[in-house]
């Protein structure tokens, strides 16, 4: 198998870095780029960082995949307007400027009820963000849609967040009631599944005799 070259942006968010600590074990991958806002205080011998203005992307070194898991939450953002442009612009300037550099395969951190006809904001933006990756050209999308996550925040320095703390309460009171799609998912478990979709692409798609995409709901991300 020919050794896998990637490129991680928004690696200082939870699923973000999850991607990465997981990369950088796959045997099946040489080469990781980490694209993020501020430094990552990791090393790695197959690492490489770039602290990036995302708004005005430099060029970016050549890959095999791109996974996209830039966000934020309007509270942090300040207003919709200032989300939409973390969580849309900055996740879509990033897969441009990595299919112009050869980047075949992007897997991509969405959002349970992702959907660009919602009438909910966060979902619409998640959606149309789906859409916009889709229309872009690449050989092979994967998005994955997890309720809500689990993880260490407090080791990247964010605060847990009110709906997550909400959500994982009401599942902790009701949990063999709660369908498999809203159970609270690991960032883990949704990097890992990121991470295996995109080694194992359907052979007519790696020839380029199809294009094609893949969806994980949250219920497919659980180990």
């Amino acid at each position: 198998m020919n050794k896998r070259s990637i490129m991680i942006a928004g690696t200082t968010g939870l699923v973000g870095r999850a991607l990465l600590n997981n990369a950088l074990l796959d045997g099946s991958i040489s080469v990781v780029h980490s694209i993020s806002r501020r430094p990552l205080g990791v090393t790695h011998a197959k690492l490489h960082t770039h602290v990036v203005d995302f708004t005005d992307l430099p060029e970016l070194p050549a890959v095999d995949e791109v996974y996209l898991a830039i966000g934020t939450t309007i509270k942090v953002a300040g207003s919709q307007a200032a989300f939409k442009a973390v969580d849309f612009d900055m996740n879509l300037a990033v897969a441009k400027a990595a299919l112009a550099v050869g980047a075949k395969r992007v897997g991509v951190v969405s959002s349970m009820g992702a959907n660009a006809q919602s009438r909910v904001f966060y979902t619409r933006v998640k959606g149309e963000l789906e859409a916009a990756i889709s229309a872009l050209g690449f050989e092979y999308c994967v998005f994955a849609r997890p309720s809500f996550l689990m993880g260490d925040r407090q080791a990247l320095d964010q605060p847990k967040r009110l709906g997550e703390r909400v959500g994982l309460a009401c599942f902790n009171l009701l949990k063999p009631l709660v369908p498999r799609n809203y159970r609270p998912v690991a960032a883990d478990d949704v990097a890992n599944t990121l991470l295996r979709a995109l080694a194992v692409v359907p052979q007519n798609v790696a020839a380029n005799t199809v294009k094609g995409h893949q969806v994980f709901l949250s219920g497919d991300l659980h180990r």
